[in-house]
C-alpha cells in the first residue's frame, strides 16, 4: 500500500463546508477524508502449445510433490488449466505449482482467465484465499502441490 500525505489545508479545501464530515471547534475547521483502495491482480492464462509436430518433444508429465502453504503473489507469472479441479501456476523461477480446488468448483470456469485479490501480506495461501474467474465465480484453494517433471 502507498501512503498518501496531503497538507491539512488541501484536505480542508477538498471537503465542502456543508458536509457532515466537517466540524468547527474554536474557530478551527476539522475534516476527515477516507480513501479506500481495492487491488485485483489478473493472472494471464498460458495458451497451450501449437499442434504438436513429430519433431517436437511430447509435453512433460508431472509428479505431484508436497507443496507450500502460501505463495508470493508477485512471483506468479501465468496459469494453465490442468484438470477438472485444478489450475497450474507458473512462477517467475519456472517452478510450477498446482492449486487444487474442492469437488464443487470446476476449473473449467477459468478458461477465459483468472484473478486473485491482493492480500495485505502479499501471499496467496491454501485454505484461506480464492481464485476468481472472469465470470465472477470463485474457488477456494484447498492446497498447493509442487510439480516435478517425470523422467522417462
Amino acid at each position: 500500500m502507498h501512503n498518501l500525505a496531503l497538507p491539512a489545508s488541501l484536505l480542508l479545501a477538498l471537503v465542502p463546508t456543508t458536509s457532515a464530515a466537517t466540524a468547527q471547534i474554536d474557530g478551527v475547521a476539522l475534516a476527515q477524508l477516507t480513501i479506500h483502495q481495492r487491488i485485483v491482480i489478473r493472472i494471464p492464462r498460458v495458451l497451450g502449445a501449437r499442434t504438436a509436430q513429430r519433431s517436437e518433444p511430447a509435453p512433460p508429465r508431472w509428479n505431484e510433490k508436497k507443496g507450500p502453504k502460501c505463495v508470493a503473489l508477485a512471483a506468479i507469472e501465468g496459469a494453465i488449466i490442468s484438470g477438472e479441479d485444478s489450475v497450474d501456476l507458473i512462477l517467475e523461477d519456472d517452478t510450477r505449482l498446482r492449486a487444487r480446488f474442492d469437488d464443487k468448483c470446476p476449473a473449467l470456469d477459468f478458461y477465459s482467465g483468472l484473478y486473485m485479490k491482493a492480500t495485505p501480506d502479499g501471499m496467496i495461501c491454501a485454505e484461506r484465499d480464492s481464485i476468481r474467474a472472469r465470470s465472477g465465480s470463485a474457488c477456494r484453494i484447498d492446497g498447493f502441490k509442487r510439480l516435478v517433471s517425470k523422467t522417462r
